[in-house]
């Protein structure tokens, strides 16, 4: 194998046509060049027969466009993130870009280092999800004109791009499965943060117990931080069952709030759902492996991924359109950790 690197001269030579010709095909650009199918096809063939590799970086000074998206998640061991980044990879290739990723492990000091290092790469745009007090690194790229779309989080002071899951709803349609299944006195376990999609499943879940008649109980919603929560889990959990008044349901906010707080109400020897029902946000094989298989609120995981590369895409070719604003419903997977409390002893 030769070490000399292929160019569109010695592809023009063999195919006979002039270095344009094949530079108008292997840009894609042969129909608006009104070049026949026959001959793009034999240049396409001479290429890959002489291992042809594009020059991206003189393509990319040439254009100013890397043909790269930065994708920033927020926790790359969470199943709902790891899957989302798949599914933005692989669309954002249909797209003939490549992803460079990134976790911001729920840090904004981390999100912003990221967010350096990628525009300094030159990336064409990016796909984030939003650390806790990041809402600064949102106003910069939107002050500096770099295109970028909001996954899954958003800041609704901020006029920006976003597709995200209708969190509220979600939360709400939870809380209204669990009343109507018999449960009265209803917790959640939530993360203490301020961005906006907690809040929303706080608001869904308080909002379904009192238009249901419920009066909520302050006692019964637990906040976790972030940086530690497995000790969090585990106060909330003794609280809430050390009560004169034990909660009979619980809701958890995220996955890892649920893995946390399964693994120790297995410890507490607590059966499901007969001390305690249990619904969760987030979907993964765990929730199908527990002794009892756990109701789940299923976000559109693929959608969301799908749907942020078609608007940076979008935004990269009219950077003057208005933002789009998404909003996805999230299915109610109901399992047996919830079933109908009158049914949970027979």
């Amino acid at each position: 194998m030769s070490a000399k690197k292929t160019s569109l001269k010695d592809i023009a030579q063999r195919a006979g046509v002039s270095m344009a010709l094949v530079s108008y095909v292997l840009n894609g650009k042969e129909k608006e060049s009104r070049v026949g199918q026959e001959i793009a096809g034999k240049i396409k063939q001479i290429a890959s027969e002489l291992g042809y590799q594009p020059n991206h970086l003189a393509k990319s000074l040439r254009s100013g466009k890397t043909h790269t998206i930065g994708l920033i998640i927020a926790d790359i061991s969470n199943p709902f993130f790891a899957n989302i980044a798949r599914v933005v990879e692989d669309e954002a290739k249909r797209h003939g870009y490549t992803v460079i990723i990134g976790s911001s492990d729920e840090n904004a000091e981390k999100s912003r280092d990221l967010l350096n290092v990628l525009i300094n790469r030159q990336v064409d745009g990016f796909i984030i999800v939003s650390a806790e007090d990041s809402q600064e690194q949102v106003q910069y790229l939107k002050d500096k004109k770099i295109p970028f779309v909001l996954l899954d989080r958003y800041f609704p002071a901020i006029q920006t791009d976003f597709v995200s899951t209708n969190h509220y709803k979600a939360a709400y349609n939870a809380g209204v499965h669990l009343v109507k299944n018999g449960y009265k006195r209803i917790g959640m376990i939530a993360y203490d943060s301020q961005l906006f999609h907690m809040q929303e499943r706080i608001r869904g879940y308080v909002e379904a117990l009192t238009d249901n008649h419920i009066p909520f109980q302050e006692h019964w919603l637990k906040r976790v931080r972030i940086s530690a929560i497995e000790q969090g889990v585990k106060a909330a959990i003794d609280e809430m069952m050390a009560s004169e008044q034990p909660v009979d349901a619980l809701i958890f906010a995220t996955y890892s709030l649920a893995i946390n707080g399964l693994k120790y109400i297995n410890e507490l020897r607590l059966n499901v759902p007969g001390d305690l029902a249990i619904v969760s946000f987030g979907q993964a094989e765990a929730f199908d492996l527990y002794y009892c298989p756990i109701t789940y609120l299923k976000q559109p995981i693929g959608l969301l991924g799908q749907t942020a590369v078609e608007l940076l895409v979008k935004k990269l070719k009219e950077p003057q359109a208005e933002p789009s604003q998404i909003l996805m419903e999230a299915e109610l997977i109901i399992r047996a950790s919830s079933k109908t409390k009158s049914l949970v002893n027979n």
